[in-house]
């Protein structure tokens, strides 16, 4: 005899991220500490197993969350200018030589001489595996940095990033605000114009079909521009409230200070030496330029329009990157051989364990941020 039921049986819904919407998308903030922090990692390391892991992390995390939009297409740019990044370090020490001494040549270049007050630079000379090998890692880690840069412009839209810059500097959001609109509507008014004279059988190429195209886009330029600026006017941009003058010299001070010492406390935090004083410089200079841009934003009179809120959703993407970063750091202490191999003499590099095991939190991006909406799919199903 069975027991009767008491209601409906649900089924249980799988544990998996929502479709992002207007709502639920994630502040760009997230996803620049998110990139910030796998790039802080990628300075802490020379081994390339553990760079091509970072950039594989990124990479899979841009595959599996970014959008259709037009700033999304970015990330592959980021790659071929890193690998381009690698050919010209590599070139530079053939030709330049490297201060890394060898003694497995490969290849001698013709040497050009030089006069004596440029003693310590040549031009030509003994190729060594030691300094290829040590170029193509130094080459490997800037690469790496650079991905991940593009990783954050692919993910991060930089419209909400601009809106989300205190008030203090809200004048240079709008500057840059400006300028990215312009640009993509530019190219977009040239393509319309070669289009259009393609579909008439008129050449779009020559001094005279630059000419043509280039005035109607010109005009249209300067159209936008005039209603961008009436738009503006019209919302009250630009108006300042009256801030004392010890205020005023008070907020340069901090801001001007604060920003000093975070390049200090970042350049510490890079560097192996300064690990030591860039934490204590970094955390002051921070603190120091928020007063600044607090006090700041006090001249500044408007109101902000959807605000993006963190959410434990950016809380953990922003959080995945910083652990990485830090992990990386305390493991520069104990796995200090295995994060930078040796190249005099070369040394076959080995993969870490736990560094690595720390480097696949990165990939939390991929499974807690809201799912971008396939191409094609309409608004309203998105939202649903």
């Amino acid at each position: 005899m069975t027991a009767p039921t008491t209601g409906p049986v649900r089924p249980r819904r799988p544990l998996r991220a929502p479709g992002a919407t207007r709502s639920n998308a994630l502040p760009a903030g997230a996803w620049w500490l998110w990139a910030l922090g796998l790039a802080t990692a990628a300075s802490r390391t020379t081994n390339p197993l553990l760079l091509g892991l970072l950039v594989a992390v990124a990479g899979y995390v841009v595959a599996a969350r970014r959008t259709d939009a037009p700033w999304a297409r970015s990330y592959g740019a980021f790659v071929k200018i890193g690998l381009f990044v690698v050919g010209v370090r590599l070139v530079f020490s053939v030709f330049l030589g490297s201060p890394i001494p060898g003694t497995h040549s490969l290849f001698t270049l013709p040497e050009v001489p030089l006069p004596d007050w440029a003693k310590g630079v040549r031009i030509g000379g003994r190729v060594t595996a030691e300094q290829l090998l040590f170029a193509l890692y130094d080459g490997a880690k800037l690469a790496t940095l650079l991905i991940c840069v593009g990783a954050a412009n692919s993910l991060a839209n930089p419209a909400r990033l601009l809106k989300s810059l205190p008030g203090a500097l809200y004048e240079a959001g709008v500057a840059v605000v400006v300028a990215m609109t312009f640009a993509p509507n530019m190219v977009a008014d040239v393509v319309r114009l070669r289009t259009a004279r393609r579909l008439r059988g008129r050449p779009t190429g020559g001094i005279k079909a630059i000419l043509q195209i280039g005035l109607p886009v010109l005009e249209r330029a300067l159209e936008r521009s005039v209603a961008v600026a009436a738009s503006m006017d019209a919302r009250g941009y630009g108006r300042s409230a009256q801030v004392p003058p010890a205020v005023r010299h008070t907020t340069n001070v901090l801001t001007l200070g604060g920003l000093l010492g975070v390049c200090a406390g970042t350049y510490g935090l890079l560097a192996a030496q300064g690990a030591v004083y860039g934490l204590p410089l970094l955390i002051a200079g921070l603190v120091a330029a928020l007063a600044g841009l607090r006090l700041g934003g006090a001249r500044s009179v408007r109101t902000r329009y959807r605000p993006d809120r963190w959410g434990a959703r950016a809380w953990l993407v922003a959080g995945s990157g910083i652990a990485v970063a830090v992990a990386m750091i305390w493991a520069g202490g104990v796995y200090a051989e295995a994060l930078r191999p040796g190249v005099v003499p070369p040394a076959a590099p080995v993969l870490p364990l736990w560094p690595a095991a720390a480097v696949l939190i990165g990939l939390l991006p991929a499974v807690v941020a809201p799912v971008p909406p396939s191409p094609g799919v309409p608004r309203s199903k998105e939202i649903q």
